[in-house]
């Protein structure tokens, strides 16, 4: 046996296909023998009620003859059995029987056997009440505080609650608000019913209340009561719980005060007498029964719960004690005592299963057979290492977070970017003060090689950038077919965008055998949009403010041949000089000088070289990839531009101060609104009226405040994505400087990538600034650290928002000041003064064609 089975003292099964149900068992002395042994009354549905008295020879016997002290098949269906002092002149317990219509007491009695066919019980009826209306359950306990004898509450099927003095009806009262009846006990302590209605509340009325309440006819009836309305009653206190409740239990126990526990569909509720939660209990699980019963620690009650899994669980409050599997559900449980043993389990099932066992162990007496010896051939043992190690050693260079595409893959996505623009514009709702806002088509051709179902285009483009649809829905593709669609993608925004490129995923599901409703899979592509798309050729400008230098190592490119987009305009003695107008922005310049390898990028905006500037290199890159030359570099010199960099970053830094203090403003306005809707509020309910002391001039002005700081709120947060957009841009900027300058190689920039952006979106709660400087931070007591010294401090736990960026700009300084000294990003440590870098997780895998993209660096978060 399992050492979480419920061992086995009794057990039979009753019947023949009989139902049963919580109220069908009961525990009780019922033949008033004298002895302290309890005896099991079982009714069924079927009208059976059998008496047990068991008492096994040995543990885990079946049941005797002499165990079934009486069987009785009655007329009616039993809905519920209670054993109390039902009968008036005697104290003597006597047996209650419900039945849908009908209310029965009987007296159990046995007689001494003479021969060895054993004693003879009978079963005499007393008395019994016939029932105007359907019973559903029963309660009794000394309503009124009577002593020496028990009354009966019945609860009918339309809500009227049924009193029955032993041999007489006493009176009937319905309860308020009724719409199915719930499970219902009785507080003596309290003298107060406890139910759940159909409300999902529990509710205690006071039986003083409801026996002075008016009944349904004030004449006196002996067995028949009347159908009609009685007067509403008011519940002494009331607790939604949220559920349906199963069973109530009222328990008082000398070690703990009294308690109202209720089983609910998923919570099991412990109250105070008052209706407050003493504490609850969230199962995991479907119960079907429970049991509170005296707990051996002083001021705790020991509970079981018996649940659909076949499980008795026991919990001393809320701490699960044991649990042990039964062989059926129980539907009900008791705790009896048989031939001096105390504490054993009688549990019932729906179908007849009756058991009574109890919980324990038994020493296991399996013992492991002896394992033949044989010889060790070392050789082969060490043939068999060296191939695991080898195995193990290949698979730790090839694993991947994402399991890499095959050739052959079920689906594919090809992104295909017109080359012109669109003859006719679909840009709608644009924020540009232009007259003319350009877009471009992308067509997505989706081909699989199996038949594929629930697939789901997305397409996404960081804004301002938009397009006319983002997503497309294709019922099911078959194989070999193609599906292409098309849209078309503009400027919206009032600014450049920070990124030319964008992504499209497809989602799609391949039915299996044994998952026909398909296994779910995605498919990823990149794709990039054309510069004109956010700029226009224009003539070449002398103003600038900011002048960047870019140094190559190949002789001068005729810039007609690296931008034939923007060359339309430009005349034959101006092949050095292109200009491009941004068309949410100023102008650059871009010029090639005539007798050296340099080229300088100019505007009077430092955010607006970034897109020139990625470009230019891009072009380069190509320009000489068609060549055949690979050896092709460029370089930056000179100190890099921090101070135009931390403008920007005091801007943005500025703005999201600003919006801070208007959120708080907006708060403080709010919560004088709302009092003073509460006073006026106070003022117009009175009875009396009284002057409104200028409360509504002043609800206007509040009112009129709140919408000036709700609209300058919404203003700022527009500025603040303007502002969060051209610091992206300069960002960029500042890591492709950073790269030219040092001669940074793919990871190493992209590492400065995970740094400097680890946002998406900006944000009040976790910002740019809080987030960078804590990357930054990182990479100086890392692989750039100069001393053990600085590898010993410790980050800050909690990104929190400073009061200013003074912090973040020194850091930014000393890292470029780190990098010029020789210092280098690096993943490994290959030194004791180099630890690994682990970045934030927020990592953007960077781009190198339309349609490919490398992996991020890290997806692991910084401490």
């Amino acid at each position: 046996m399992s050492l979480f089975k419920a061992r086995d003292w009794w057990s039979t099964t009753l019947g023949d296909k009989e139902e049963f149900d919580q109220g069908c068992l009961c525990v009780a002395d019922v033949d008033n023998s004298g002895s302290g042994q309890d005896k099991i009354i079982v009714g069924s549905y079927s009208g059976f009620i059998r008496i047990f008295s068991p008492h096994p020879l040995k543990a885990g016997e079946g049941i005797e003859a002499e165990d079934l002290l009486l069987e009785v098949q009655l007329r009616d269906s039993v809905l519920q059995l209670e054993v109390g002092k039902f009968v008036s002149g005697t104290e003597l317990f006597h047996l209650a029987v419900l039945h849908p219509r009908k209310l029965c007491v009987y007296a159990i009695s046995g007689t001494l056997g003479n021969v060895e066919h054993g004693n003879q019980y009978q079963m005499k009826l007393m008395h019994e009440h016939n029932l105007q209306r359907s019973a559903c359950n029963m309660t009794h306990g000394p309503f009124g505080g009577v002593k020496g004898r028990d009354l009966i509450c019945i609860q009918s099927m339309d809500g009227m609650l049924m009193f029955f003095e032993q041999e007489s009806y006493a009176f009937g009262r319905y309860l308020p608000g009724f719409l199915l009846p719930g499970p219902l006990s009785y507080s003596s302590r309290t003298d107060s019913f406890i139910t759940v209605s159909s409300c999902r509340q529990v509710e205690s009325y006071r039986y003083q209340v409801l026996a002075v309440a008016t009944d349904a006819d004030t004449r006196k009836e002996t067995e028949q009561q009347k159908i009609g309305a009685g007067k509403r009653l008011v519940a002494d206190w009331i607790l939604n719980i949220g559920e349906q409740a199963l069973e109530i239990c009222v328990v008082s126990f000398n070690q703990a005060a009294s308690s109202i526990f209720v089983l609910g569909e998923r919570n099991v509720f412990c109250l105070k007498e008052n209706g407050q939660i003493r504490f609850m209990k969230k199962l995991d699980y479907s119960p079907s029964c429970f049991l509170p019963y005296c707990s051996v620690s002083e001021g705790t009650i020991n509970t079981l719960v018996g649940n659909h899994n076949n499980m008795l669980l026991v919990y001393q409050d809320v701490t699960l004690k044991w649990a042990a599997q039964l062989p059926h559900i129980p539907v009900a449980v008791k705790v009896a005592i048989f031939q001096d043993l105390k504490g054993i389990l009688v549990t019932l099932s729906d179908s007849g299963h009756l058991q009574c066992s109890y919980f324990g162990t038994d020493p296991s007496l399996f013992q492991a057979p002896k394992v033949e010896s044989r010889d060790i051939n070392y050789e082969e043992l060490d043939v068999e290492m060296k191939e695991l190690q080898r195995i193990i050693k290949e698979a730790t260079k090839t694993q991947d977070i994402l399991p890499k595409i095959e050739k052959d893959d079920d689906l594919t996505l090809v992104a295909t970017v017109s080359s012109e623009l669109d003859s006719i514009s679909q840009a709608v709702d644009s924020e540009m003060e232009s007259e003319t806002v350009p877009s471009v088509t992308v067509k997505f051709t989706v081909r699989t090689r199996l038949a594929i179902q629930k697939t789901v285009l997305s397409i996404c483009v960081l804004p301002p950038l938009v397009q006319t649809q983002d997503q497309f829905i294709f019922d099911s593709i078959e194989p070999g077919i193609s599906k292409t669609v098309s849209l078309s993608v503009f400027l919206k925004g009032n600014c450049p965008p920070a990124d030319l490129e964008g992504s499209a995923v497809v989602s799609y599901s391949t039915p299996t055998e044994l998952n026909p409703e398909g296994v779910p899979r995605v498919v990823q592509c990149k794709f990039r949009l054309p510069l004109r798309l956010v700029c226009s050729p224009t003539q070449p400008s002398k103003i600038a403010n900011h002048k960047l230098t870019i140094d190559t190592n190949k002789p001068p490119v005729n810039l007609t041949n690296l931008f034939p987009d923007f060359a339309d305009r430009v005349e034959d003695e101006q092949i050095n000089v292109l200009g491009f107008q941004l068309l949410a922005s100023r102008k650059v310049t871009l010029l090639a000088s005539k007798t050296s390898q340099r080229y300088r990028i100019q505007s009077e905006q430092f955010e607006d070289l970034w897109l020139i500037t990625r470009e230019f290199v891009l072009r380069f890159e190509e320009y000489f990839r068609k060549q055949g030359i690979k050896d092709f570099t460029c370089s930056v010199s000179g100190p890099m531009p921090l101070q135009e960099y931390f403008e920007l970053i005091d801007q943005h830094f500025e703005l999201r101060l600003n919006a801070e203090k208007y959120e708080n403003l907006l708060s403080e306005r709010a919560v004088q609104f709302r009092a003073i809707e509460r006073l006026l509020l106070t003022r117009f309910k009175d009875k009396t009226p009284t002057p409104l002391q200028n409360l509504d001039t002043l609800l206007d002005g509040t009112y009129r405040q709140v919408i000036g700081l709700a609209d300058a709120a919404e203003e700022l947060q527009r500025n603040l994505f303007l502002a969060f957009t051209k610091l992206r841009s300069a960002t960029h900027l500042m890591i492709m400087l950073i790269g030219l300058w040092q001669k940074l190689n793919k990871d190493q920039i992209g590492i400065l990538e995970s740094t400097f952006l680890p946002l998406l979106q900006d944000g009040q709660e976790l910002g740019w600034e809080e987030s960078v400087d804590a990357a930054v931070s990182h990479l100086l007591r890392t692989c750039l650290s100069k001393s053990s010294k600085e590898q010993a401090l410790n980050l800050m736990s909690q990104l929190t928002m400073s009061k200013d960026t003074a912090r973040l700009k020194k850091h930014i300084t000393l890292l470029c000041d780190r990098l010029a000294k020789g210092g280098r990003l690096s993943l490994c440590a290959d030194s004791g003064s180099q630890q690994a870098i682990v970045m934030p997780a927020l990592a953007q895998p960077r781009v190198t064609a339309v349609g490919k993209m490398e992996q991020p660096v890290s997806q692991t978060f910084f401490v």
